[in-house]
């Protein structure tokens, strides 16, 4: 009797914590109820994936498949999705699903989540051809977007653009990005287009260009000034984005902040950011964290992105090389996200 073939696929996967990458074939997944399959087009590498390589967020279950940064298309409507179509392009970046039960969930307050699903994390994501996602992950992508470009929007992109448009800063207020990297370079881009005057801070001079091409109006070169008097300077920031993973960098900027001013934090570094109580209390300063944002507020960025010619530099390496991509992204020379493609 025949054998009937099964569909396979190809897939980057972690084994278990700490350990290489392998390329493996896997079965294609069928989408359960209320969940799409993707067909993937590209999706991200970025810095938070670490958690998945080593082993770095509780219960995560291995072998796993990395990926948050997913640009794709839908394949398969699992039973009972009904708002979504095959051959639907879409995107799922860091908010993965929600319970709709916990108290932050009945509040509307998805992003707080008790039981958040990731990507990559919680069940496999965009490292691999097709993945299956929770109909609540899934947002729509304009037409004019590339896979490439759209798929670092869905994290770092949603991160930057939600944290600034939140913060409290009015077209006109001095804004400094803090880092410019994988999050800084778009934090820059989007302040210029909300119409901050954008303070870009980085250590040595050579980015003093390459912020102003940005929409940079002022390059603060950390190594060879005191930053924060720079921004006092400058009349005091507003808002200090901070992007790159660094407590003492933040720390060192706090005195930047005018009055009633915020560091609003997303870059994620595990140590302690040094600050004393007169610090906040001289000025009404605050500290703020901010998180990515849900589904919606990825179709805003993505939207935003497409009217205002937002777009992020990426270095692409096929699905083949995840490795190396991988590797790339942690060096932290990449110009500035790195992407698979499929």
């Amino acid at each position: 009797m025949a054998t009937i073939g099964v569909a396979a696929m190809k897939a980057a996967q972690v084994p278990k914590p700490g350990a290489a990458f392998e390329i493996v074939e896997r079965e294609i997944p069928k989408p359960g109820a209320g969940e799409v399959r993707v067909k993937v087009q590209a999706c991200g590498v970025c810095h938070s994936d670490v958690f998945t390589k080593e082993g770095q967020w509780p219960g995560i279950q291995y072998p796993r498949v990395p990926g948050h940064e997913v640009a794709g298309i839908i394949d398969e409507l699992g039973a009972g999705v009904a708002a979504w179509e095959k051959g639907q392009r879409v995107g799922v970046g860091w908010h993965g699903g929600q319970d709709n039960t916990c108290v932050s969930c009945r509040r509307g307050d998805f992003r707080n989540c008790r039981n958040l699903k990731v990507p990559g994390i919680s069940y496999d994501g965009g490292y691999q051809q097709y993945m299956v996602a929770p109909v609540e992950a899934l947002a729509a992508m304009p037409a004019s977007l590339s896979d490439a470009e759209a798929a670092p929007l869905l994290c770092a992109g949603i991160t930057t653009f939600n944290a600034l448009r939140h913060s409290g800063a009015m077209p006109g207020d001095l804004v400094a990005v803090q880092g410019i990297g994988g999050l800084g370079h778009l934090g820059i881009q989007f302040g210029n287009k909300f119409g901050y005057k954008v303070a870009a801070i980085g250590r040595g001079s050579e980015n003093a260009g390459l912020a102003k091409k940005l929409g940079a109006s002022a390059y603060i070169d950390s190594k060879s000034t005191n930053a924060a008097e720079e921004l006092q300077r400058l009349g005091g920031a507003q808002v200090i984005l901070a992007t790159a993973p660094s407590s003492k960098a933040m720390a060192d900027l706090i005195d930047g902040l005018g009055p009633n001013g915020k560091l609003v934090v997303v870059g994620a570094a595990f140590d302690p950011i040094a600050v004393t109580p007169i610090q906040l209390i001289s000025g009404v300063r605050s500290i703020q964290g901010w998180a990515a944002g849900t589904p919606p507020d990825s179709e805003d960025t993505l939207r935003f992105a497409e009217l205002t010619g937002v777009r992020p530099m990426t270095e692409i390496y096929p699905l083949e090389k995840a490795a190396d991509a991988y590797a790339r992204m942690m060096s932290g020379d990449a110009q500035f996200r790195v992407v698979l493609t499929m």
